[in-house]
């Protein structure tokens, strides 16, 4: 099985330097790419490759490259920004990339900006992720040095200057256009779509945001091909994809496994099951912000077409895992918490509702709800849905309550009964 990658990586949580990753190949792909291919020929094979986002959207890579205006006329300068900053509960993927193999990123990012034919770019990290901000800082100044960054690199005219941006701190600066305002320095509202960014982003002009994982895949396609990447998977959505699994699990974790590998299988195999004397009662398959699936949809492969069919979303990929012995009213509740407290404020349907919530799940937990509330709760499953907010984030914190309203409504009907939490 392929791990393109994760397979270089140490095992004892050091990082690869610049001279470990030059010896597996790295910037190998970069000179080839700017001495002997055209902006056009790397969007091109990354747009056959099939590449899909990996921070949650899943919208074609290649196909929003192929956005931005090119040519002598397009405006400039052109930013290229990876999304580093990874707030999601239960969601560390891109942590593991950041910190093993931030050299395999920047030679992402590198091969982006050339595609698009940008001249700056930015890491945006998550403020806690400390030690990753060290090694990506170390890692831009190996690359610098070694003339993979700056001026005319490796002698093809191609300029490029790398920027680590802190951020600071908040959830919705995750969001691509709050991102952008927060780079800027305004605070993380999101931004009205059209203009999109990749015509009119960071100080108006075009702009990509790509995912930290989405990035790292950039240069083994290049290398490789678009027909590689496709047979990596184990179904018609190409590439591999890390998945993680928190949760009352043996052994919690991430691999880099294909495309629609069964949820049951990254559960049993690859976490080692549940921990003695617990069964699994709900998985959330991508982060925080998805729907729950059941017990009888483990068999679910691990690819967005197929978590979508069941009402979910791969979203992430990162498993959150609620065994039998935990409330799900509670895990709800600590998950609504903190949507609640990210929300920006900018709309009201979004920081009314997910404070309102926040107090009604509150209230249920600590035996003070009332039978009527599951009523206004479900009815802001769908005030806050897609439609009626000003951008995603809404939609997707009511998701894991929603879900929870319909397979888990016994248990918040016994709260409200019983007037106390049974599971304490």
């Amino acid at each position: 099985m392929e791990r393109p990658l994760t397979q270089d990586l140490h095992t004892d949580g050091t990082p690869l330097a610049l001279d470990e990753y030059e010896r597996t190949g790295g910037y190998q792909t970069l000179r080839k790419a700017l001495l002997e291919m055209s902006p056009q020929d790397i969007t091109n094979v990354v747009k056959q490759s099939g590449l899909a986002g990996r921070g949650g959207a899943a919208f074609p890579t290649g196909s929003k490259w192929s956005f931005v205006p090119m040519g002598p006329d397009a405006p400039r300068p052109k930013y290229l920004v990876a999304n580093a900053d990874e707030m999601e509960p239960g969601t560390f993927k891109d942590r593991l990339l950041l910190e093993y193999n931030p050299h395999q990123l920047i030679e992402g990012m590198i091969l982006a900006s050339y595609a698009i034919e940008a001249s700056v770019s930015f890491v945006f990290l998550r403020w806690e992720y400390k030690v990753a901000g060290e090694r990506i800082e170390r890692a831009i100044a190996e690359a610098y040095q070694a003339g993979y960054l700056g001026k005319n690199i490796l002698g093809s005219k191609f300029d490029l200057e790398l920027h680590l941006h802190v951020s600071g701190g908040r959830y919705m600066a995750g969001e691509e256009t709050g991102l952008l305002n927060a780079l800027e320095g305004k605070r993380a509202n999101p931004r009205s779509k059209p203009p999109f960014p990749q015509t009119s982003g960071l100080w108006g002009k075009p702009t990509i945001v790509n995912n930290v994982e989405t990035l790292s895949n950039v240069p083994h396609i290049i290398d490789k091909g678009a027909a590689w990447f496709q047979g990596l998977s184990l179904t018609d959505e190409p590439g591999t994809k890390i998945f993680g699994v928190s949760g009352k699990v043996n052994h919690p974790g991430l691999w880099e496994l294909p495309l629609g590998t069964p949820m049951q299988e990254i559960i049993n195999e690859y976490a080692g099951g549940m921990r003695q004397g617990l069964t699994i009662r709900g998985v959330l398959p991508g982060g925080a912000s998805t729907d729950f699936l059941t017990p009888e949809n483990l068999n679910v492969p691990m690819d967005f077409k197929s978590v979508q069919k069941l009402g979910s979303r791969l979203g992430t990929g990162t498993m959150i895992v609620m065994d039998d012995k935990t409330c799900p009213v509670g895990m709800v509740l600590n998950l609504e918490h903190f949507f609640a407290q990210e929300s920006c404020g900018w709309c009201t349907p979004c920081w009314a509702g997910t404070q309102y919530i926040e107090r009604t799940l509150h209230a249920i937990e600590n035996g003070e709800g009332q039978i009527e509330d599951l009523d206004r709760l479900e009815a802001h499953t769908w005030k806050l849905g897609p439609g009626n907010t000003y951008c995603a984030f809404a939609p997707g914190a009511v998701e894991p309550l929603q879900s929870a309203l319909k397979y888990y409504r016994a248990d918040f009907e016994e709260h409200i009964k019983q007037k106390h939490c049974p599971w304490r």
